[in-house]
């Protein structure tokens, strides 16, 4: 490996560890470990366990109550789903690109130190690169690797092939984090499917400029997935508004979508860090747990 990538890959770790020393690893390990399990044998119901265990269907033919009985799987396999189409190298302080591959690289960490398979797909409007699920550091540094050189064949964003990509190739329950800007047209039919077997948590990574321009006078919009440019005048306090409320309104329509859906969404500023999103969504989560 060229050492000009080791020393990337090593910055990248080195930031990264803060959080998942001083934040992630407990919360992670507490939400996600054990979450998933695996069907074991029916047994005989016992006085006061939960009824809506009882097997139905074999305590029909036995005449007498059965249950279901399970057992945890051992570990747990982690999807990063990763949106790399034009969007993402847009920032006005920093790159979105840089802080979802921070984010991601914090999430690879966490599972690492929890000993959890995790797996990468990285996406435009089509899949642009698979790498399988494994443990060990060895793979959480390949895939960070992979993030950080990442050269995508297309710029448009559809997250409903890679989404539908993923609900073939997962054959056991996961947790699947959606790592992208959310600005692509709708993939709730994807999502919806996915999400009937398995966990899944977006994150939404916008810069501070999609939400409301400065007055600058007249400049030129480029939508950086068509190369599209169109000149407008700032200035126009209308048009700000306009703007402004127009993003507003997109934002909070995606909102109700994830929350009808019971998807999860953490919201990341590029230009800040993504510390303080992180970690008040695990104490949500560990809170609704019990």
């Amino acid at each position: 490996m060229p050492k000009e990538i080791i020393r990337r890959v090593k910055k990248i770790e080195i930031k990264t560890r803060h959080l998942v020393d001083g934040l992630l690893t407990g919360a992670y390990h507490s939400v996600f470990k054990g979450r998933g399990i695996e069907f074991s044998e029916v047994r005989e119901y016992q006085w006061g366990e939960d009824i809506r265990a009882i097997d139905w269907n074999v305590t029909a033919r036995m005449n007498k109550a059965y249950v279901k009985e399970y057992i945890e799987e051992r570990d747990l396999t982690i999807y990063l789903l990763l949106d790399v189409s034009g969007s993402w190298e847009f920032g006005s302080e920093r790159s979105k690109k840089e802080a979802a591959i921070e984010v991601a690289a914090s999430l690879a960490f966490a599972a690492l130190r929890n000993n959890d398979n995790i797996g990468l797909v990285m996406c435009t409007d089509k899949v642009e690169k698979y790498v399988p699920p494994k443990k060990g550091k060895k793979h959480a540094l390949r895939i960070i690797r992979e993030m950080a050189y990442c050269k995508p064949e297309n710029r448009e964003t559809s997250l409903e092939k890679p989404l539908r990509f993923i609900a073939r190739i997962a054959k056991r329950r996961s947790v699947i984090f959606v790592i992208s800007d959310l600005i692509t047209g709708d993939f709730s039919k994807a999502l919806k499917t996915l999400k009937t077997k398995h966990e899944i948590i977006a994150i939404g990574v916008n810069d501070k400029r999609e939400k409301e321009i400065p007055d600058v006078g007249y400049i030129y919009l480029e939508d950086e997935e068509t190369g599209e440019q169109m000149l407008v005048d700032t200035s126009d306090k209308g048009f700000r508004e306009m703007y402004k409320r127009t993003q507003k309104e997109k934002r909070e329509k995606l909102k109700k979508k994830l929350k009808k859906m019971k998807v999860d969404l953490i919201e990341i500023d590029s230009a800040e860090t993504f510390e303080k999103p992180i970690r008040a969504y695990f104490a949500q989560k560990q809170k609704r747990q019990r």
